[in-house]
């Protein structure tokens, strides 16, 4: 696993990967529905949604977490703010970027926060 000081110049790509191999470690099962492009619009492959979080974290005695990954300057789109607003409230959604790493590391070891 990463340090939290190397982690700010990864791509959204990698961070995911590192974000996975934590959960994995920590007990989490993960889905990550992949996007595809169709002409000019992208569309994640499980709902065709657009927007729909990177990562879903499902853990017996942890909870379950709707998770949306950027890089530390990366923006988040309407649709993506379209789900958080739906979800938010019901479930638990976060923005997590690398610099945020202390902060992911403490929700996938910490038990159900409900």
């Amino acid at each position: 696993m990463m340090r939290a000081m190397s982690l700010s110049s990864l791509s959204e790509r990698d961070w995911q990967a590192q974000v996975v191999e934590l959960a994995g470690l920590c007990g989490w099962m993960v889905q990550h529905s992949r996007v595809s492009q169709v002409g000019d619009r992208y569309m994640t492959a499980i709902t065709g949604q657009v927007g729909f979080p990177d990562l879903v974290l499902a853990h017996k005695a942890k909870g379950v977490v709707f998770a949306e990954l950027k890089t530390d300057t990366g923006r988040v789109s309407t649709p993506q703010k379209e789900w958080r607003d739906t979800l938010t409230g019901h479930v638990e959604w976060y923005l997590w970027r690398p610099s945020d790493y202390e902060q992911v590391l403490a929700r996938l070891t910490r038990g159900n926060a409900r």
